[in-house]
């Protein structure tokens, strides 16, 4: 509705030599009272115990399209199944509704590119075209994706050394400190760095998991559950898009990526991750 604009979004506040960009935060605000909003849920066996969810989680997506910000309101929907699913929903439903909303959205994409209904921004459906064939587009909106591809391909087995990528070095690769950092991780480490950095997220994971089996009550799995899931699917969309197997969104790789409210919101759920293994075991007074 109102802020500061980058690459096309409105999803930034400017003080003085500091941004912030809201959604990030409303992330962790999401987990929380999602998590709260499910523990008081008696069930979650029928379709329509899963409305209220949805409603829950529908009202800041639609705030965050309305930037827009596809890449990160995908993040809220990764999070809002990945604690349905955890929290025992029928993952039957929640198929359903994913194929519904793949559904609508391939129909949305459609009617936009035919140029029939502007559902979506033009700057998406490039995004969109240039996913199935960057090279139709190889000096506009496919750029980013095959010079990450390039950067990646080009570190080979131990990569070109630290600072020493040509691809982000020159500044080939846009963005390379921030949504495609990972391809300079590709390019200056390669596959053997690349894959120890995987390695690291995947124990993160896994002791996010961890804790969430470990919780003394289901709102503390919840929190937890929560957490994994957008860790996750921060990992699968911007890993994905450098890869050239996603579309090019603003997502951060997280801890990697250059931002502060991305940094804190990482922090954060990390802090919720700790708060919840602390108080696996109930404290006893003697």
């Amino acid at each position: 509705i109102f802020g500061r604009s980058v690459s096309g979004t409105q999803g930034w506040f400017r003080f003085g030599s500091v941004g912030i960009q809201p959604a990030e935060f409303a992330k962790i605000g999401v987990i929380i009272t999602l998590a709260k909003h499910l523990d008081k849920k008696d069930s979650l066996d029928q379709l329509t115990d899963l409305i209220s969810p949805f409603i829950h989680v529908g009202i800041p997506v639609l705030l965050i399209l309305k930037q827009p910000d596809f890449g990160t309101a995908m993040v809220f929907i990764g999070v809002l199944f990945g604690m349905l699913f955890m929290a025992g929903a029928d993952h039957r439903h929640l198929l359903g509704i994913a194929g519904a909303g793949l559904a609508l959205f391939s129909t949305a994409a459609f009617l936009s590119i035919r140029g029939i209904v502007p559902i979506l921004a033009p700057h998406q459906i490039s995004r969109i075209l240039v996913f199935f064939d960057p090279y139709s587009d190889r000096t506009g909106a496919g750029w980013n994706v095959i010079q990450s591809m390039i950067a990646i391909g080009s570190g080979g087995l131990f990569g070109k050394g630290l600072l020493q990528g040509t691809q982000a070095q020159l500044n080939f690769l846009p963005a390379h400190h921030t949504d495609f950092i990972f391809s300079v991780v590709g390019e200056e480490l390669g596959f053997l760095g690349s894959f120890f950095l995987l390695v690291l997220y995947v124990l993160l994971l896994w002791r996010g998991l961890k804790i969430m089996v470990l919780a003394k009550d289901d709102y503390g799995a919840n929190l937890a559950a929560g957490v994994v899931a957008m860790l996750l699917f921060h990992l699968i969309i911007n890993i994905g898009m450098t890869l050239g197997v996603m579309p090019v969104t603003g997502i951060p790789l997280p801890f990697i990526s250059y931002g502060g409210s991305s940094l804190l919101t990482n922090m954060a759920g990390i802090g919720l991750l700790l708060n919840v293994y602390m108080r696996r075991r109930k404290i006893m007074f003697q």
